[in-house]
């Protein structure tokens, strides 16, 4: 699929449209995806602040699909561990980055040629738009290679 197809796919779906997230640009190479949490009225938590399981999921898919995509049929990628500290109350649009680049590519290469499982912690932080600090989410990743036909 295009990245251009999944936005709008990921922008309409009701898991995340409901939620307020809006996926704000995923790059044609797969290396960068920025996401949105707009805080409405019910999305709010009890204290009327963004509710901890929206910031988890607006991160939630992210790592593991631009993995998929820079790493190529070849790979075994799947979610292995999450986990997220809340750092700040979030009281307005909130802001997060994904970025994995060629280095991280290489790295998920080079660790998985003899056939091995790589794991792996993925971060970004959640942000408002002057750089405040929401929340830390860490993914952890299981990427392999897939096992050639003897």
């Amino acid at each position: 699929m295009q990245p251009r197809l999944l936005k709008h796919f990921m922008n309409v779906w009701p898991p995340f449209a409901a939620s307020g997230i809006h996926v704000a640009h995923l790059a044609d190479d797969w290396s960068v995806a920025r996401v949105t949490l707009r805080l409405r009225r019910w999305n709010r938590n009890y204290v009327g602040t963004h509710f901890g399981g929206n910031l988890f999921k607006m991160c939630d898919p992210f790592w593991m699909l631009l993995a998929m995509e820079r790493l190529g049929h070849d790979y075994i990628v799947w979610d292995k561990a999450g986990e997220i500290e809340f750092v700040a109350p979030g009281r307005e649009t909130v802001h997060a980055e994904f970025v994995f680049d060629d280095a991280l590519r290489a790295e998920a290469v080079a660790a998985t040629e003899g056939g091995d499982k790589f794991l792996r912690w993925y971060e970004n932080d959640i942000t408002t738009a002057d750089g405040t600090v929401i929340a830390r989410v860490r993914k952890q990743l299981y990427i392999r290679r897939k096992r050639r036909d003897r």
